[in-house]
């Protein structure tokens, strides 16, 4: 793979895995190396059922620390360590408190694996606002989204084999998702609700009338509610689905 991007949506639904549709992850490959943006709980299942290689991952980022947006962490550790054989380091780069949510989860549902060292090495990068990371060939720059009062939830902007994309995570509507859209390659834009609007995740309505105000080049959106999922056909702005592939 030369400059380029392959983006890999493995999970476009929302927590309830509404109609079916998996909950958050996307795999970004490029020459240097491949990057989940969060890992739902579903992504193994994901992983597997698009022919993503579970043993490429070089790193995760987890955009906040809900479950379906990080749960799926525990399973992809089982899988490196019993059929993969992992033996190369991961990092997992998230906002403060992922070390110790992780490694708790883990514990939680596999108690004596969880109490062994990892055949691999886990290198967790608890990141603030604006922090620059360099991973895996790619520039993250994570910023901070109306998600969640007292932790912290992050949008990112990933700079990779010559492309921009801009992830939202989960958030309600801000200024800043103009901002950081513009003259991005590829925004994944989160869209919980159709006409349901509230503060801490977006509406299809409150999308499409700033629509003409992002300045991405394409804009998909994902994160999608029953009620999103219920009007596909009808509706304007692209949507994604499980196993979407897009080259950029």
């Amino acid at each position: 793979m030369g400059e380029g991007v392959e983006v890999v949506f493995l999970g476009a639904g929302d927590a309830f895995c509404s109609r079916g549709q998996q909950q958050a992850a996307y795999a970004l490959k490029s020459a240097q190396g491949l990057i989940l943006l969060d890992c739902g709980a579903t992504t193994l299942a994901a992983l597997h059922r698009h022919e993503v290689d579970v043993g490429a991952i070089d790193a995760v980022f987890l955009s906040h620390l809900h479950g379906d947006h990080f749960g799926g962490l525990p399973f992809l550790f089982l899988e490196w360590t019993y059929q993969v054989q992992r033996r190369r380091p991961v990092e997992v780069v998230g906002p403060p408190g992922t070390a110790e949510r992780v490694s708790t989860l883990f514990r939680t549902l596999y108690r004596d694996v969880g109490r062994k060292p990892l055949p691999f090495e886990v290198s967790y990068r608890e990141v603030q606002p604006e922090e620059r990371i360099a991973v895996a060939g790619a520039l993250l720059v994570p910023f901070r989204v109306p998600h969640q009062q007292e932790e912290l939830s992050f949008g990112v902007l990933a700079s990779l084999g010559g492309r921009r994309i801009v992830y939202s995570g989960d958030t309600g509507w801000t200024d800043e998702l103009i901002k950081r859209s513009d003259g991005a390659d590829l925004f994944i834009c989160e869209c919980s609700f159709f006409d349901t609007v509230v503060p801490h995740h977006l509406a299809y309505v409150t999308l499409e009338r700033a629509s003409a105000r992002l300045g991405c080049r394409r804009l998909i959106l994902t994160h999608l509610g029953r009620d999103v999922l219920a009007r596909r056909d009808t509706l304007q702005l692209e949507l994604a689905h499980d196993g979407l592939r897009i080259r950029l």
